[in-house]
């Protein structure tokens, strides 16, 4: 064991990851592990960056392959740590008296209320229970443009979803992937005074007066900034998950670990799928117009993005300019650690950073307020406030595999996390916001635990 643990040591002295960046006396180790970390998992690009007690203590980045167009600037695909970015539009609503997440949603949108949709509230969308999971519907990339956006491109398929709420919603929610993010920016601009899309509000009244780089929608003067991400290949994941940590293991999980962690879900999976297939067939999903593709079939939320294809190409997808100029909050906010960070240590100071109130303590208070246990998709235990954060912790938690990977570890941190890998939570109670942005997807890190460490 010895032999093996000098072998591996030796391999990762011979290569020179320069970590850049600073450290405040006291947070030395976090530089320390944050080398150890990149020198040993499947990185290739990362950024770390903490502030504690309204204070920058932790500013590093790192790039495997010495890559000097990745620095602390840099743009990267934060997937869904954006839905932390949604509630933050609506809350500024509410904090102006427009809104009220127990409001229905058609109050403020009529046309919204078609199909079974007029009872859904703010809260029910925030908390992933509104029903509206997928539109069935496939999307232009320019559709989700600012500037086709506000000719009601989005808004007009929304109007036309039949909501499908599951019968056991008292129980569980499920998981508004790509979707809330395109009922929240319809519903912001037709609420905000000035009619902006949720991506203007954000530049206007967040990433500007904090100098955060937060970005839903990337300017075109901000695209060579954009750093882009890569997935990690699954046999890679697996294999890797086989060996012992002494033995170099370059993923975080164990073999065990991915059993003990997956299997609940393939069940839930199984059951879902026995139950669509005994169940009689209907159409639960109408819009108004025509799918784009000229076969008149769904086939995903983008034309031109496929799953069914290679993972890798299906990954570069979202590495696209155009992509990354649409207006789609929960799954491609492009920022930096900095500028999550930033914002972060703002939520944790209840909305104020260096001297300006950003929320007033009502619209903070009502933000994190009423955090409702549920099973997220029948499998992990997720606690979201009526403002649409998650509150990790283990309390009325399952304590198996799956609820200790989401939660152990992060208990009385708010907030959320992307897809791969990226993390924007921030704590009040120590007054700590954290931000963890790296450009490797591991895919099968579901609850980001690369990060969480």
């Amino acid at each position: 064991m010895a032999l093996f643990a000098r072998i591996n040591t030796d391999k990762a002295m011979k290569k020179k990851i320069i970590i850049h960046g600073n450290v405040a006396p006291g947070f030395e180790p976090l530089k320390d592990l944050f080398r150890s970390e990149m020198r040993t998992k499947a990185e290739e690009n990362a950024q770390l960056c903490i502030y504690y007690q309204g204070q920058l203590v932790v500013d590093l980045w790192a790039s495997k392959s010495n890559n000097t167009d990745f620095t602390a600037d840099s743009l990267v695909n934060v997937f869904s740590s954006g839905k932390s970015l949604e509630t933050l539009a609506i809350a500024s609503l509410v904090d102006r008296g427009l809104l009220n997440y127990n409001d229905q949603i058609a109050d403020h949108w009529p046309e919204f209320a078609g199909n079974g949709k007029g009872g859904i509230t703010v809260a029910d969308l925030m908390r992933h229970e509104a029903g509206l999971v997928s539109f069935k519907y496939t999307f232009d990339p320019e559709d989700l443009l600012k500037e086709n956006i506000k000719q009601n491109s989005v808004g007009s398929v929304i109007e036309g979803v039949r909501a499908r709420i599951p019968k056991d919603y008292r129980k569980r929610r499920n998981y508004h992937a790509l979707t809330r993010g395109w009922v929240v920016n319809e519903l912001f601009r037709r609420v905000d005074p000035k009619e902006r899309t949720l991506g203007e509000y954000l530049q206007e009244e967040i990433a500007q007066p904090m100098e955060a780089d937060v970005n839903v929608g990337v300017r075109t003067e901000d695209l060579s900034r954009r750093a882009p991400v890569k997935g990690l290949n699954f046999g890679f994941y697996v294999k890797e998950s086989f060996k012992p940590k002494f033995m170099g293991r370059k993923v975080v999980h164990s073999a065990m670990d991915l059993g003990a962690i997956f299997t609940p879900i393939a069940l839930n999976i199984g059951k879902a799928i026995y139950k669509n297939n005994t169940a009689k067939r209907k159409k639960v999903n109408v819009v108004r117009r025509e799918p784009s593709q000229a076969e008149g079939k769904y086939s995903g939320p983008f034309r031109g993005l496929s799953f069914k294809r290679d993972r890798e190409e299906a990954v570069n997808f979202f590495n696209q300019a155009i992509i990354a100029q649409g207006e789609s909050a929960s799954f491609n906010a492009n920022c930096s650690a900095r500028g999550l960070a930033k914002v972060a240590a703002m939520m944790a100071a209840h909305g104020s950073f260096q001297g300006k109130e950003y929320f007033r303590e009502s619209a903070w208070q009502a933000l994190h307020a009423h955090a409702e246990r549920k099973s997220l998709g029948g499998t992990v235990t997720t606690h979201f406030t009526q403002g649409g954060l998650n509150l990790f912790t283990m309390i009325g938690s399952k304590k198996n595999a799956i609820n200790r990977s989401l939660n152990k570890g992060r208990e009385g941190f708010y907030g959320w996390m992307g897809l791969g890998g990226s993390i924007f939570q921030w704590n009040a109670e120590h007054n700590i916001g954290f931000a963890f942005v790296p450009t490797s997807m591991h895919m099968m890190d579901l609850y980001n635990e690369r990060g969480k460490v």
